[in-house]
């Protein structure tokens, strides 16, 4: 499984944060019928608990909004990408519907707050993935979005450049109908449902919908990486 360190600076400015990992080899599909159902359920909770100015006040996006904050970049303009999908129910548009993989990621995000990263992990380049924070004029192609200016962002970078930010993941290395081993990262910046529960109720997924084997997880804190 990769392993993740974060740059000094960072882990100064985030202390608090708690990256939750999980490799594992899956098999893709397009669609789940049953996925669906507690997406759709999902989705009735949060429109029947939140308003929409109410749904950045959650613990976990307000942190994460704060982390933006901290290095410069405007979480209104660079929405976090659970609050983007929170946003999409309460204004009734809706979850895209992408594949297996991408939906049951995106249901674990409205549930738990958490942006989550998502990777084809035999597209990621070298064993080790390093979060600091965006440059300018670093080349970034958020997923669907085209070129991403990233710069004051949080983002993880693999051996040849930016793969995942909170706002986005890079076409580089997204995930397809062709991914066999699946690398996820869970940003909790601020604590809304447990971690290891939200890691727990992942794995669950991962089994139901994807037959998931081989499932590695662990957990990575900022203040092991403070100098």
């Amino acid at each position: 499984m990769k392993t993740i360190r974060i740059e000094n600076n960072f882990a100064r400015v985030c202390p608090g944060l708690k990256i939750g990992i999980i490799g594992a080899q899956v098999t893709n599909t397009e669609t789940d019928p049953r996925l669906w159902e507690q997406i759709d359920d999902e989705a009735s909770r949060i429109a029947a608990a939140y308003k929409i100015d109410e749904i950045n006040k959650r613990p976990a996006i307000q942190a994460t909004r704060k982390a933006y904050r901290s290095f410069g970049k405007d979480p209104n303009r660079y929405r976090v990408s659970s609050e983007a999908l929170c946003r999409r129910i309460i204004r009734g548009l809706g979850i895209y519907r992408i594949d297996t993989l991408v939906d049951l990621i995106n249901l674990v995000s409205v549930r738990s707050g958490y942006s989550i990263g998502a990777f084809d992990a035999d597209r990621i380049e070298g064993d080790t993935l390093v979060l600091g924070v965006g440059k300018e004029g670093e080349i970034f192609r958020g997923i669907g979005r085209g070129v991403l200016n990233i710069e004051g962002l949080p983002v993880y970078r693999d051996d040849k450049g930016g793969i995942g930010t909170p706002t986005s993941d890079e076409e580089r290395t997204k995930i397809t109908l062709d991914t066999k081993n699946l690398f996820v990262i869970i940003n909790a910046y601020g604590e809304e449902i447990p971690l290891d529960e939200t890691i727990a109720f992942t794995t669950e997924l991962l089994r139901k919908y994807a037959s998931a084997e081989n499932i590695r997880t662990d957990i990575v804190s900022a203040g092991l990486f403070i100098e």
